[in-house]
């Protein structure tokens, strides 16, 4: 899973991969994404776009794509 400022920028502002913050579920068959407060605390707010795609070796296939919106924290 990518995140990036739009959808021809060269630079990521999120990577995720399997085993770090995307977690398989197997037979199950679900996908469970997780980003922590670390990470999330360094990207500014704004509207970005998205894509999660599985690969599975010689086959690429883009399950989910969209736009990623952070909100500024109100709470302080």
């Amino acid at each position: 899973m990518q995140v990036r400022d739009s959808y021809d920028s060269d630079t990521a502002i999120l990577s995720l991969t399997n085993g770090s913050g995307i977690t398989l579920g197997g037979t199950a068959g679900t996908i469970g994404v997780s980003v922590g407060y670390q990470t999330m605390g360094s990207v500014v707010a704004g509207q970005y776009v998205y894509d999660l795609e599985l690969n599975s070796g010689s086959q690429v296939t883009r399950l989910v794509q969209g736009i990623f919106t952070v909100q500024a924290e109100v709470t302080r």
